[in-house]
């Protein structure tokens, strides 16, 4: 709870630097557009309010980032999302035994084995008979 209401603060404190940094006056002017000296402040006060709450917004921002970095390195988790995990399988085939469906592609019986009818010339089949090219 704590780190959530820290973490938004954070938000809060970054947009805000952000906002006062744009908002001073550079080389090429700035996003305000210059502005009357007669006005509520003049150009050297607000220079000078700028300048002083950046400098404040920046402290208080890398203050900010080390405690959440201690309270985040601090935090135990003692529980893990076990919805992912992945089982072994509990028993391995035999060696020599081949793999349940194996060579079976796109519904196949998983019947590795060539079919009897079928010959390939020049090849000797299990049985010893070899297949003589036809012509």
């Amino acid at each position: 709870m704590l780190f959530s209401f820290l973490l938004v603060v954070h938000f809060l404190i970054a947009l805000a630097l952000v906002t006062v940094i744009l908002m001073q006056r550079s080389e090429g002017g700035g996003l305000t557009g210059g502005g009357s000296p007669a006005g509520l402040m003049s150009a050297r006060g607000a220079a000078d309010f700028l300048t002083r709450s950046t400098a404040i917004l920046a402290t208080a921002f890398v203050v900010l980032s080390i405690a959440l970095a201690f309270l985040a390195a601090t935090r135990h988790a003692t529980t893990v999302d076990t919805s992912i995990k992945r089982t072994a399988p509990t028993t391995a085939p035999a060696p020599n035994q081949p793999l349940p469906n194996a060579g079976s592609f796109g519904g196949d019986t998983g019947n590795a084995a060539a079919p009897a009818n079928l010959s390939f010339p020049g090849v000797t089949s299990p049985q010893g008979n070899t297949t003589a090219p036809k012509k």
